[in-house]
This record gives C-alpha cells, sequence and structure tokens, in this order.
C-alpha cells in the first residue's frame, strides 16, 4: 500500500534559528494510503447506543450561549466546585456533565469562558436535559483598571521567568477524555474516543509525560473516503504536545522570543483577575514558517492561561516540506490550516493542563481527476479529573506508544455501560448522527 506521512507541526530549517528537534515532535501524524478495492465498500464497527447512565451518576447536558447573541460559547470550561471533576462545552456550545450521585444538591458548579462573567449555580437549579446557561460579555477598558500595560516582550520574558513558580511542580495523575476524528469536506469518514490515564510530569521537568490507555471506541465509514484511508498517529501523545508551557516548541522560550514582534492587543477579566491578551506573529525577516496567534497571560502571576495559535503556511511549497514525509503518487497534497487551542486550570495557586485541541485541514490533487479533495483531522483531550501522584511513572509495558495508532487498537463502539461514569466531550450534532445511521443499519442487519 502507498502512503504519505503528514506531519501538522514543521520542521524548520532555517539556518540562522536554532531548532531543538525534540521539541519539535510532530503535532499530529495522518498516514495516507490508496483503499485496497477489497474494502472499498462502506465498513461499519458493530456497536450499541452510547453513553448511558449508570448506578453512580447523574448526568446533566445543556448548552452554553452568550446572553446577548445566544450564539454557542465554544470549550468553556464547567466545573464542580470542590472536586477536580470538570468538563467543556462542544464545538456547539453543548455540554454533558456527570456528576457521582453522593454529592449533595446544593453543590456548585461554575461555568466560565475567556472574557465572560462566571455563573455559579446548585446542582438542584439544573435539569437532566436541555440546560440553557448564558453568560454575560465582560467588557472592560485599560483606563478602568489599575494595572498599567507593560511592553508586550517584556510580558513574556516575566513569563519564562515566572514559569516555575506559577505552574504544578509536582507530579499528578489525571482522567482525561480523547476524541479525534477525521472529515472528508463536512462528512465525517471516522471517530475514535478513549479515557486515558495520563501520568503528567511536573512543568520543570522535561521528561514526557506517560499514557496509559484505558478504555477507547471507535467508528469508521471508508465509503466516504474516496479511495483514500487515513489512520491518525501518535494522536493522544499529540493532544499533550500541545501544551506549551511544558513542550514549548519555538515559542516561549527566550532564546524564540527574538524571532517574534509581540503586541499587547486587549485586555479583559477572569475570577476578578486581569487578563492581557498579546497577539503575536514571526518577524517580517524570518523566511522560514513559524507560528503566530494570540496568547492570555494573567497581570498579576505573568502565567499564560490558555493560547490560541497556528503554523503560517501561506508559502506552499515549504508548508508541503514542513508537513509531507510521503504521499501517494499522482497527487500534490499540503495544508490549508494547522490551528491549535490549549487551556490552564488554576488549582491552589498554580496552574495545569486542562484541554487541548488540533487542527489540520489539507488538499489533495490528484494529476487525472478534476475535482480536489479536503480533509480535516481534528484532536482534543480534556482533563476530567486529576490527583497529586508521588506514584512512579505508568510502566514500560502499561505506557501506549508513542506512534499509536488508536483505530488500531479499539474494537468498535463496544462496552458502553463503562462511559457512564467518565465525563466526556459531548459529540457534536453531525457526530451524532453519524453514529445513529451507523447503528440503525446495523439494527436492520441484525433483524
Amino acid at each position: 500500500m502507498k502512503r504519505a506521512t503528514i506531519h501538522s507541526t514543521p520542521h524548520m530549517k532555517n539556518s540562522f534559528i536554532k531548532i531543538r528537534p525534540a521539541l519539535l515532535l510532530s503535532i499530529f501524524i495522518l498516514v495516507i494510503g490508496i483503499i485496497p478495492t477489497s474494502i472499498c465498500a462502506t465498513s461499519y464497527l458493530e456497536g450499541e447506543d452510547i453513553l448511558p447512565d449508570t448506578l453512580n451518576t447523574m448526568q446533566y447536558k445543556g448548552r452554553i450561549t452568550d446572553s446577548d447573541t445566544h450564539q454557542p460559547l465554544v470549550f468553556a470550561t464547567i466545573l464542580i466546585e470542590g472536586t477536580n471533576i470538570a468538563t467543556v462545552s462542544n464545538s456547539e456550545g453543548y455540554f454533558s456533565l456527570k456528576v457521582p450521585k453522593e454529592l449533595p444538591a446544593s453543590t456548585k458548579i461554575t461555568v466560565s469562558y475567556l472574557g465572560y462573567q462566571n455563573q455559579s449555580l446548585q446542582l438542584s437549579a439544573l435539569k437532566p436535559n436541555k440546560n440553557k446557561i448564558e453568560l454575560d460579555l465582560l467588557s472592560i477598558s485599560i483606563s478602568e483598571i489599575n494595572v498599567a500595560p507593560k511592553d508586550a516582550h517584556q510580558i513574556m520574558r516575566e513569563v519564562i521567568h515566572n514559569k516555575k513558580e506559577n505552574y504544578m511542580q509536582e507530579p499528578i495523575r489525571m482522567t482525561t477524555f480523547y476524541r479525534e476524528t477525521i472529515k472528508r469536506r463536512r462528512s465525517y469518514v471516522s471517530l475514535a474516543e478513549a479515557v486515558i490515564d495520563v501520568h503528567k510530569q511536573a512543568y520543570s521537568n522535561y521528561r514526557q509525560d506517560g499514557l496509559r490507555l484505558y478504555k477507547a471506541r471507535k467508528d469508521a465509514d471508508y465509503s466516504k473516503m474516496d479511495t483514500i484511508t487515513f489512520k491518525l498517529q501518535g494522536g493522544p501523545y499529540s493532544t499533550l504536545l500541545l501544551d506549551i508551557m511544558k513542550e514549548p516548541y519555538s515559542i516561549i522560550t527566550t532564546e524564540d522570543l527574538d524571532y517574534y514582534d509581540f503586541k499587547l492587543d486587549n485586555i479583559t477579566q477572569v475570577d476578578n483577575q486581569i487578563i492581557y491578551i498579546i497577539d503575536f506573529k514571526q518577524k517580517e525577516y524570518i523566511n522560514e514558517p513559524l507560528f503566530y496567534g494570540k496568547l492570555y497571560v494573567d497581570a498579576a502571576s505573568m502565567a499564560i492561561t490558555s493560547a490560541n495559535y497556528s503554523v503560517n503556511i501561506e508559502d506552499k511549497s515549504k508548508a508541503s516540506a514542513m508537513f509531507i514525509k510521503r504521499k501517494p503518487s499522482g497527487a500534490t497534497v499540503y495544508p490549508t490550516e494547522a490551528s491549535y487551542l490549549v487551556k490552564y486550570r488554576k488549582q491552589d495557586g498554580k496552574y495545569m493542563y486542562g484541554y487541548s485541541r488540533g487542527q489540520i485541514t489539507f488538499k489533495i490533487n490528484w494529476k487525472k481527476k478534476l475535482f480536489n479533495t479536503y480533509y480535516t483531522s481534528t484532536i482534543e483531550m480534556a482533563m476530567t479529573d486529576w490527583e497529586k501522584s508521588a506514584e512512579r511513572p505508568f510502566k514500560v509495558n502499561e505506557r501506549i506508544k508513542h506512534n499509536i495508532v488508536l483505530q488500531d487498537h479499539v474494537d468498535g463502539f463496544s462496552d458502553p455501560l463503562f462511559w457512564g461514569d467518565y465525563n466526556v466531550i459531548e459529540p457534536e450534532a453531525s457526530i451524532e448522527s453519524v453514529i445513529k445511521k451507523i447503528q440503525k443499519r446495523l439494527n436492520k442487519r441484525k433483524e
């Protein structure tokens, strides 16, 4: 089978930029190959309905929106106060929160979103379904605050200097929910989800975090792949590589700051804390593609609370050289978008990883075909629970490999009762409709 490997983080070759290869591991890799004619027909994996409740938890579903525009708030955080349990809303603002039944009805949950006023609710105020939570936009101007804006470049140097004080300096064990999808234009081709245990190293320790696969499920429809098959390699590890304060790549290091222009774009407020919004992009004289985006910095502690960034892929030939290792003959492949998001949570005065998302869209031009094909692959991981850990990292035989292909390690949407106790990211409506269609076909085949 002919294959192409596409890297979503560039291997930059600028002679005057010192690049640390260990920090430029690919965010995720797509393995592309021609589908053998024997499996070109639609392939459905057997499974049952997903996410049923168990006897141990109560589930609450709803949507988080802007109180004025009623537009969905994407990747908002929902946290159960007094616990380490949390989840995030999906790309349409919908959320699903599993709460242990032993928690009293007076337990509060906090809903937060950058640039909006937090909202605190008691569990007794929530219904099992169709909860509507609206957040108010927080408007703040520089003249209204007592924190004097600083030079953006100096802010970044303070971020680096204060890293040890601001981020967790002891290992923790995290329970996370992971999802990866591949779409051909607007149609989903494959979906894989997993609950993964993470041994998160201290932020001053540059050893790589360890992952242990606890439970996973998948589904795929090869009929939509247009004779191309994709397998996402190393996705679970890739989401953790988006943690730029643990794996800074070529943004958050002292020597790399000189390759970027930083600008104070705006100021907002979260949890009564002033947040600087810093725009950054590579300097004009830098010819090799680097990163650009926004960094959100706590003005009091100088800690990055979230980052939204992308790879500069304006030069198609250089973008292809960065991302593409192998490709099918007769095809030209290049990325059209590579964007990333990471959000941090604060606990006991220290920040830690909370959520990350990576997305790459690429275009395939076939020499003998009239129309081009676009594919988009997305990975995301959310920390749903955690505890401080004095335990040693996972044993070698327990850890999943860095180049794992999750689709090859699971058997379908099986063992549905397992998922009832774990917080997951609510599927997008389009994903859920695909799963339901597949399940209907399976039911008809069984009749």
